[in-house]
């Protein structure tokens, strides 16, 4: 039997509610494993089902579809699906009723893997691990919150919400995006305290998820000057050395979007990709620059790994629901917006 040709590393978008011709030819090069949607590719769930099953049938095997869906100020699809809470809203909760959080962090999971998997989605990049210390806006109302434990108890709800319905947990920003004041979308942000200071707080929900919890992570595009003169996510020390050797994550790591500014000290697109990739990102995301995202695939090299075509398998949902119709009877759907609809 022919063996098929692995999927790519490189995760693109789109750039309307349906796939037009240079979509397609993108989704159709071959250093292509994914697709990241937005808010501009959504109108309601008919035509989610429609551009998501568009996208499936474009390669063999399937290209991976994730979104950014956190709930919030960041949740893309909105007319049709459950409006979910930002996690603080969750982490001011713990501080006075833990196990009502949890229980509502694990709703949210859960409605929020079924709802995408019913619409043709894999998964969200999703949860947020970063603390809120109140500098950053960027992070802000995503954060549960500025109390490590409560991060890590609230994420492993959630996570465990998503795992029940058949989606994997992406954790971000690591080691931690919430103490810096710069939005890394539209500057280099620089953090200047020590490891020691990182460990002792940011990283701690990280290293406590790592092993048991997180399917896949991504790296924030920040500078912490005193560990190393890198971006976490084209930094061999923070990817390698530590999340790989001395954490032992074996997932994927995603790196963020490489059109931000964070991202601009690795040179152009096809030097940030191949930064990168050779500090440790599995599969690399660029977004809402088409152009770029040409030069990208006309000068991207890698060698194959065979490891990585363990991990993109990995990434794909297993649903125990495949419609929308089916899912608007889920006993365990109605009890998720049942348990969250006391907080929202």
């Amino acid at each position: 039997m022919q063996r098929r040709p692995p999927l790519g590393r490189v995760i693109l978008d789109v750039e309307g509610l349906e796939l037009n011709v240079d979509d397609r030819r993108r989704l159709s090069h071959p250093l292509v494993g994914g697709v990241i949607l937005f808010a501009r590719n959504y109108q309601d769930p008919q035509q989610l089902r429609a551009l998501t099953a568009s996208i499936r049938a474009l390669r063999s095997p399937e290209l991976i579809i994730a979104v950014d869906h956190e709930g919030g100020r960041v949740q893309r699809f909105r007319r049709g699906f459950y409006p979910l809470p930002p996690m603080r809203r969750l982490g001011e909760l713990w501080l006075s009723d833990r196990g009502a959080a949890r229980a509502m962090a694990h709703s949210a999971g859960n409605i929020i893997a079924l709802e995408l998997t019913a619409h043709g989605v894999d998964f969200s990049f999703a949860p947020v691990l970063d603390l809120d210390y109140g500098n950053n806006t960027v992070i802000g109302d995503r954060a549960f919150g500025a109390n490590p434990e409560c991060v890590t108890d609230l994420a492993a709800a959630l996570i465990d919400g998503l795992h029940a319905q058949g989606v994997i947990a992406v954790g971000k920003h690591f080691p931690g995006h919430g103490y810096c004041a710069g939005d890394s979308h539209v500057d280099i942000p620089h953090d200047n305290r020590t490891l020691d200071d990182i460990e002792a707080a940011d990283l701690r929900p990280f290293a406590a998820l790592l092993k048991d919890h997180l399917d896949g992570l991504m790296p924030a595009h920040v500078i912490y000057d005193q560990v190393d003169p890198l971006p976490a996510g084209f930094s061999p020390f923070w990817l390698q050395t530590q999340l790989r050797s001395r954490y032992g994550f074996r997932g994927v790591i995603f790196s963020d979007d490489l059109s931000m500014e964070g991202a601009s000290v690795a040179g152009g697109p096809v030097q940030r990709a191949h930064s990168a990739l050779a500090a440790g990102c599995d599969m690399v995301l660029l977004c809402n620059q088409p152009a770029k995202a040409d030069e990208l695939l006309a000068g991207l090299l890698y060698e194959p790994d065979p490891r990585w075509e363990v991990r993109i398998e990995s990434m794909r949902a297993r649903p125990s629901v495949a419609t929308p119709e089916v899912l608007a009877s889920l006993p365990a759907y109605q009890v998720a917006r049942e348990t969250l609809s006391a907080l929202v």
